[in-house]
């Protein structure tokens, strides 16, 4: 006869799982507030990434399931809960010079005609990076101008650097990354992203000199922009793709609005424009330059 086994006093307690199911109705609902509040499209074959996202918060928050989360969403008191919401549901995959052709053709071309056209009128040149995420593209923004920018004085250059999500955005700031990172870099871009002691084990830090040349704020593409410009380059790549038809042709009016004439404005490898703009000519591979 068997025994049913006695409790082990001594046996840890076992941490309580949370239900992650996610309902249609709750899947409905959050696709539905991300979208108000950021613009951004969850399509319904994203319901499993989405499901993994809002676990965390649920861990996070030491709530019992993703329901009782979706739930606490409808109260008042969770508007300070938002853009934590907003910071796990965005991506943030991004890397030192992705799509390598845009920073080419800034510092080959870009960079040489605004130095020749500013020179000796304490020039000003501004660039922004409108969704910086953790940092690697202002970086390697900031990489590829400071040699052509050099030690001038008479010069007055900034790089802006935006994103929505404000974990990502200290990341950013700190300039920290695993040093792997900059080992696998092409050999002739490597030198070029100047690094500094300081970092822990296995990590490396973009130096001081680079760093400054960022200033890091949040932006919401989709609410009022606090700048003025115009900027001479916008970068906003792999951006467009999670915004519909409607708000892709909102952002791109404002882009170009702040897009000094004969700016560049660079998108995604996998990016178009959401139709033809008159103010906009292809001049490379998703390279567009400001015509008026």
């Amino acid at each position: 006869m068997n025994r049913p086994a006695s409790p082990n006093p001594f046996a840890l307690a076992q941490p309580v799982m949370a239900d992650v199911t996610l309902t249609r109705d709750d899947m409905k609902f959050i696709a539905t507030l991300v979208y108000e509040q950021a613009g951004i499209v969850i399509r319904e074959h994203k319901e499993a990434m989405t499901r993994g996202r809002l676990a965390r918060r649920v861990k996070a928050l030491g709530m019992n399931s993703v329901a009782e989360y979706c739930a606490f969403l409808k109260t008042p008191q969770a508007a300070g809960e938002l853009p934590e919401l907003i910071n796990a549901v965005t991506t943030n995959h991004t890397a030192f010079f992705r799509e390598r052709h845009h920073f080419d053709h800034l510092r080959k071309d870009v960079m040489p005609r605004l130095l020749q056209e500013r020179s000796g009128r304490r020039g000003r040149i501004r660039i922004w990076s409108a969704a910086c995420s953790s940092g690697e593209e202002p970086y390697s923004i900031a990489a590829s101008c400071r040699d052509v920018v050099g030690p001038r004085s008479d010069l007055d250059f900034k790089i802006l650097a935006t994103d929505i999500d404000t974990d990502i955005l200290t990341r950013a700031e700190a300039g920290i990354y695993p040093a792997e990172l900059f080992e696998r870099l092409p050999s002739d871009v490597k030198p070029m992203l100047k690094l500094e002691g300081g970092a822990g084990r296995g990590e490396a830090r973009i130096s001081e000199e680079l760093r400054r040349m960022i200033a890091f704020k949040r932006l919401n593409l989709i609410e009022k922009w606090p700048m003025s410009g115009p900027f001479d380059v916008i970068f906003c790549r792999n951006v467009f793709i999670y915004f519909d038809t409607q708000t892709k042709a909102s952002i791109l009016d404002r882009f170009v609005a702040l897009l000094a004439p004969g700016g560049f404005l660079y998108l995604g490898h996998s990016e178009s424009l959401p139709q033809p703009h008159p103010n906009l000519r292809l001049i490379g591979r998703t390279i567009y330059e400001r015509t008026a």
